[in-house]
């Protein structure tokens, strides 16, 4: 009989394979596990399962409502992730062996580590449990001789049964909490109609608020005018800076006052006037000081690192080290929380410095030389601490060296090898001199800052010794000149610095990760802060998720490197408070349940308490929000500058609606309101004053069908005269009415093009571009030409840019945000014009190998304008089914190559100047004209549609510049 052990990771699984050979015999290599006489070794890939509710528990979305609610069931049913189905399958083969007679749980030495193999040993029982003996291998080092440590020792099944009710009760709880709490907030945004969904989770929620809370420091803060005294001292060697301060200062409350402050202009210039001329007295202080390099990297100082320094965001991140660990070897596990290695590897760190100095990475390998030299790796406490690992360890470089990493892997692998190396490297020390000028009984300070010794900012070279360089504010440490004893300096000038006091800066990616991480600094319970210890919100593993799905809900905007809440976000918050539900805002709540899983794990509290608290406080989330019965949620609203259009009244925002308030902004107005989140998407600010100033709005993403299915549209607020008041409207681009009504149209903005058809200038119109001739004008009362393309397209907004493109070079930008109307997912693509067949199509990207998308297999495909184009299917014949056959047909019939299209156009002289002289279809002429202004730079830099034109372009022009615009009608002339 044989025991399996099953890993987390297939890596670990492989470490415990080279472990176990020299005393358990080889091992044969299968494709998903590894065997011999003894064991069967296989592994998972994080989670292959995850609980769901029983069928008769799930309410599928769009029947989401409080009648449902709260979904609570008696158990939770298993289902296999998506993704990793066939490894599920493949541990469970294994699991079910006849001769597998006991398992050992050898994934990772936590809660979810724990929880992996649980719910896998379950799945495989299915409806009888698999009853074979279970025992836990519980590793911090993955050193042979730690894992054959573990094996010798390993835990029984009893042992881990409290981190097993842990693991399942933070699982079961986060779902009665998430799902509840999003189905009763989206139930109570909807109530009006439409699907407005509302998502809430004990991580995410927390998350949220923090950003929020920032951004409404920001909008409530008043910025205040200050003044700082800045001088220049001459001495004997040279001049140097110094700043005003109180020596006599202490610190207030109120953080804006600070030493080196002054809160008016007079005081300000009473001391510019009193030092003025004068000389000062010096004294100055000089001590060492040391500054050691910052710890290793976890994931979440990783990518915060990564973000300040390169602009990556922690997704990136994540997915980087990912590549770099998988695929190249070259790091070790990422989604670690730790910063620390085990105590038994200094000689795994030596073999590690051993590589990097052999390796032919040059700015790398003479700082490793140096530590080997040196002796710089040993084993120094705050490197190598057993009680700081957690089940993972720091991220590290391995012993492989890496080779064809790109770009973006270079730059990370970098800032990992140059951390691990500055850990074991002396500090770096300092000589900082404090000197105090003293003139007229004013105090100036000035601060000093030499290296003396780099020790680990070697390795970072002229970035750490930027540090110090170019520091001209007096107390900002730049180099000094000497003043002798007793010396006495002159003010050489002095001036008075008008400032204003800044509001806090807005989370960046880096910033934010860090919040989270400390979150458990926010909580006010010590029992709580002590729970959370460095947890705070989420893991290093899940952060990075939590950002990413709060701005793929549209909570959260990603603008450069800020992160900014958007009204849908304050909305969520004023519901929360509104309701009297604030603590799934709160990381309070994570601290109480790390408190109390804590304690679960000790044995000291039970598993069904714990979950019986759970469904009580999600029955208590359901029935506020069930039973709120009052017409609006209290709450900070906004007053409109735009004026009510039935009226002229002032219109305000409330939890709901936009609402007229009649002249005085206090009254019932006159009737005028709509809904603040049509079809579940909220108005930001901005955009609902400028859907009141011009009455319409869009393309806007982010509507959501009664279904829940997202769509794009335009908005438009129209005027009902049945009713007598204005109404919102969608505008989903159908202008078919007004196109058959024979009304006469008037195109006046600016044309964006020659019509691929026919030449003539094309316009925006209404919802769709046309040509000037596809519409009744007064020119041409009866249309000729049939060209039109919408500005919206399957979901994807088509921008007037874009458009111009299409026009001008034959195809658009590949465009990401399409959805199929058949499958509804999303898919990328480029708009081209398709002479042959006369109509804009689809043009797909090419995959690597240069190959295309083959394009879907369908009898009849939807053009972008709604028609339906046709395809023949070829008569398939028996004989043609077989190879033989299929080789004749191909000897008998070779291809035909496609037709190409044949050019009848003869340009001008001046114009064959630029192109060349021929015969050319009119797309070549264009994209022949772009390649030339394109090669010769003859777009203007400040605006990219104007042609500023060169000795030959002049003569086609007739002018020094023209713009994209008109360039096709231009070359039209010098066509015949």
């Amino acid at each position: 009989m044989k025991t399996l052990v099953i890993a987390e990771k297939p890596s670990v699984a492989q470490d415990i394979v080279k472990a176990l050979t020299p005393s358990a015999g080889k091992f044969e290599k299968h494709d998903d596990h590894f065997e011999n006489d003894t064991f069967v070794v296989t592994s998972a890939v994080g989670h292959l399962v995850e609980i769901q509710a029983p069928e008769q528990y799930d309410v599928k979305r769009g029947k989401w409502s409080f009648a449902n609610l709260p979904v609570i069931p008696p158990h939770f049913d298993l289902k296999p992730v998506d993704k990793t189905k066939s490894r599920l399958s493949a541990v469970v083969k294994q699991a079910k062996r006849k001769d597998v007679s006991a398992l050992i749980n050898a994934c990772d030495a936590g809660r979810e580590g724990e929880l992996i193999f649980r719910l896998i040993e379950q799945y495989a029982g299915g409806a009888k449990p698999l009853n074979k003996p279970v025992k836990r291998l519980w590793l911090q080092s993955m050193t042979p001789q730690a894992i054959r440590d573990g094996f010798a020792s390993l835990r029984s099944e009893q042992q881990m049964q409290g981190l097993a009710d842990a693991a399942r009760s933070r699982s079961e709880a986060d779902w009665l909490v998430g799902i509840n709490g999003t189905r009763a907030m989206t139930a109570f945004n909807s109530r009006d109609g439409g699907f407005f969904l509302t998502t809430v989770g004990r991580v995410q929620t927390p998350t949220l608020a923090v950003v929020v809370e920032r951004e409404e420091q920001i909008r409530k803060f008043v910025s205040r005018d200050y003044w700082e005294i800045h001088a220049e001292f001459a001495a004997a060697a040279g001049t140097y800076p110094g700043k005003w301060f109180d020596p006599k200062w202490r610190k207030e409350e109120d953080a804006e006052k600070k030493a080196d402050r002054k809160w008016t202009a007079a005081e300000a210039q009473a001391i510019v006037h009193a030092v003025r001329g004068q000389t000062a007295s010096v004294t100055e202080e000089a001590t060492p000081t040391t500054q050691a390099s910052p710890g290793l990297f976890d994931l979440t100082s990783l990518q915060r690192e990564a973000n300040g320094k390169f602009g990556f965001s922690a997704k990136t991140t994540l997915a980087l080290a990912q590549s770099l660990y998988e695929r190249h070897k070259a790091l070790t596990y990422p989604r670690t929380d730790s910063r620390h290695l085990p105590e038994d590897y200094v000689p795994v760190a030596k073999q590690t410095f051993e590589m990097l100095a052999d390796s032919g990475m040059r700015h790398l390998a003479p700082h490793a030389l140096t530590a080997l030299n040196n002796n710089y790796v040993r084993k120094i406490p705050r490197v190598f601490d057993n009680k700081k690992v957690s089940d993972h360890f720091a991220i590290i470089p391995t012993l492989q060296a890496p080779s064809g990493l790109s770009e973006a892997e270079q730059k990370l692998y970098d800032l990992v090898v140059r951390r691990f190396m500055a850990v074991f490297f002396p500090s770096a020390e300092y000589q900082v001199t404090t000197r105090i000028s003293v003139a007229a009984g004013h105090s100036f300070k000035t601060v000093g800052k030499v290296l003396v010794k780099p020790g680990w900012l070697a390795i970072y070279g002229k970035e750490a010794a930027a540090e110090v360089e170019d520091a001209k504010d007096g107390d900002k440490g730049q180099n000094l000149v000497p003043v002798q004893a007793g010396e006495q300096v002159g003010v050489e000038s002095v001036e008075a610095k008008g400032l204003k006091t800044r509001p806090p800066a807005r989370y960046s990616e880096a910033t934010l990760l860090g919040a989270m991480e400390g979150a458990g600094k926010m909580v006010d319970d010590d029992e709580l802060r002590e729970a959370m210890q460095e947890k705070g919100l989420g893991t290093p593993a899940t952060r990075a998720a939590i950002i990413e799905g709060l701005i793929n809900e549209k909570y959260m905007l990603r603008e450069g490197r800020e992160m900014i809440p958007t009204a849908k976000a304050f909305q969520l918050m004023t519901l929360l408070r509104g309701l009297g539900v604030e603590e799934l805002s709160r990381p309070e709540l994570t601290g109480e349940w790390e408190y109390k899983l804590a304690q679960m794990e000790q044995g000291k509290l039970s598993r069904a308490t714990f979950m019986a608290e759970i469904a009580a406080m999600t029955e208590h989330i359901v029935k506020k929000a069930k039973e709120y019965d009052r017409d609006t949620v209290p709450g900070d609203y906004a007053t409109l500058s735009a004026p009510c259009p039935t009226c002229g009244g002032v219109v305000k925002e409330n939890y709901r609606r936009y609402t007229c308030s009649g002249a005085d902004g206090a009254s019932d107005g006159c009737g005028f309101s709509f809904g603040k989140s049509p079809a579940g998407r909220t108005f930001e600010p901005a955009e609902v004053e400028q859907f009141m100033r011009d009455k319409k709005i869009g393309p806007l993403e982010g509507f959501r069908s009664k279904a829940g299915w997202p769509f794009v549209a335009e908005m438009a607020l129209k005027y009902n005269e049945d009713e007598k008041n204005w109404k919102l409207e969608f505008d989903f681009g159908d202008d078919k009415k007004n196109d058959d009504s024979g009304e006469i149209v008037e195109l006046t903005d600016e044309a964006l093009g020659a019509c691929p058809k026919c030449g003539s200038p094309v316009h925006e119109h209404g919802s769709n571009y046309v040509c000037s001739k596809a519409v009744p004008t007064n020119a041409q009362p009866t249309p000729s030409c049939d060209f039109k393309t919408g500005k919206l397209i399957l979901q994807q907004p088509i921008e007037r840019e874009q458009l111009v493109k299409l026009l001008t070079s034959g195809k658009t930008d590949v465009l990401d945000k399409f959805v199929s109307n058949r499958t509804r997912r999303s898919f990328k693509a480029m708009l081209a014009w398709n002479p042959e067949e006369g109509k804009v199509t689809f043009e797909f990207e090419q995959r690597e190998g240069g190959k295309k998308y083959p394009p879907r297999k369908t009898a009849a495909t939807k053009t972008p304008f709604g028609k339906v184009a046709v395809k023949k299917a070829a008569t398939k014949t028996t004989a043609a089914k077989t190879p033989a056959a299929k080789k004749a047909a191909k000897t008998a019939a070779p291809k035909v190559p496609r037709k190409a299209t044949v050019g009848t156009l003869k340009p001008s002289a001046s114009l064959a100047a630029v192109i060349g002289d021929g015969t050319y279809a009119r797309t070549e002429v264009v994209k022949k004209i772009w390649d030339y202004i394109k090669a010769n730079g003859l777009q203007d830099p400040a605006d990219k549609r104007s042609i500023k034109a060169d000795g030959k372009l002049k003569a086609v022009f007739g002018k020094d510049s023209a713009t994209m615009f008109e360039l096709a009608g231009i070359i039209g002339k010098h066509l015949g």
